[in-house]
């Protein structure tokens, strides 16, 4: 992997004060890259040292190790959107090495830059699209299945005017994973087949019943039968949806509002809208 002097001098910047400010002795840290470097006397400075490390691994399979290792999720708990922020920042200057890194779920990927086709829809602009009258009998589910996912679509709805947020997010979620696993079950070779699919110790892929959200977002997009849009704001909805444990909404201090339960059912109107063939 080979990124230009400006790119590296980002990702200076980025290693040495901007994720975290990091001192002479936690520099020596490139160490787990194959150094042998140790902190002391005549120690240069800061950003002399880690300039001379980039430039020494440019062109190798350390840099991709050593800028996975910058951004591994892990080293952001309860501050995701701050990572989102680098990860943007850096994408300006990787996209000149036509290249870009992804955040998915809690891994952090590096991957070919995807032209301006695929440029992201904005938060804005994604509630702005409307979904009126969706015909969910166009899915073909079977009828007891369908009752159901009519029901919750109509709770939804009625929970969103009530002002009962944190509902709204959790009925959205474990709709869009039901809606999302009868797909996945009628086309099994599609997904199984993606290289998407998760994966047990043993590197076989799992069985679908043992699918999260999180898999099945990503593999729905990657057999083209959900656009970026929803797959960018159904990891969002995927992350909302994991505050049902009461604990871990405390710990992040999690309050809902009437925005996020939209987004949440905006994600589930468009999943079911692509589904059935009624989104360009």
């Amino acid at each position: 992997m080979n990124i230009n002097p400006k790119s590296l001098e980002k990702l200076r910047e980025l290693i040495n004060e901007e994720t975290e400010y990091r001192s002479g002795p936690k520099l020596v840290s490139f160490n787990e890259l194959g150094f042998h470097d140790s902190y002391g006397q005549g120690f240069p400075s800061r950003w002399i040292f880690t300039d001379e490390k980039l430039k020494q691994i440019n062109g190798t399979s350390k840099l991709q190790e050593c800028i996975l290792k910058v951004f591994n999720p892990i080293n952001f708990i309860g501050k995701r959107d701050e990572l989102k922020k680098f990860i943007n920042e850096f994408n300006q200057y990787l996209q000149f090495d036509d290249l870009m890194l992804t955040l998915n779920g809690n891994n952090v990927y590096i991957e070919k830059f995807k032209k301006q086709s695929n440029k992201e829809i904005s938060e804005n602009d994604f509630l702005k699209q409307e979904f009126k009258n969706i015909d969910i009998s166009k899915l073909n589910l079977d009828l007891s299945f369908e009752t159901v996912i009519q029901q919750r679509l109509k709770e939804i709805e009625l929970s969103l005017n009530s002002g009962a947020s944190l509902s709204v997010i959790f009925l959205c979620g474990s709709t869009l994973e039901g809606l999302l696993l009868n797909i996945a079950t009628q086309n099994p070779q599609k997904f199984n087949t993606s290289k998407s699919a998760p994966k047990n110790s043993d590197g076989k892929v799992k069985q679908l019943h043992e699918w999260t959200l999180d898999n099945l977002i990503n593999v729905a997009y990657d057999a083209g039968l959900i656009k970026l849009d929803i797959k960018k704001f159904g990891h969002t909805l995927k992350d909302f949806r994991n505050y049902i444990h009461p604990r871990q909404q405390a710990s992040q201090n999690f309050n809902p509002d009437k925005h996020t339960a939209e987004i949440s059912w905006k994600v589930l109107q468009a999943t079911i809208a692509n589904l059935i063939g009624e989104r360009k």
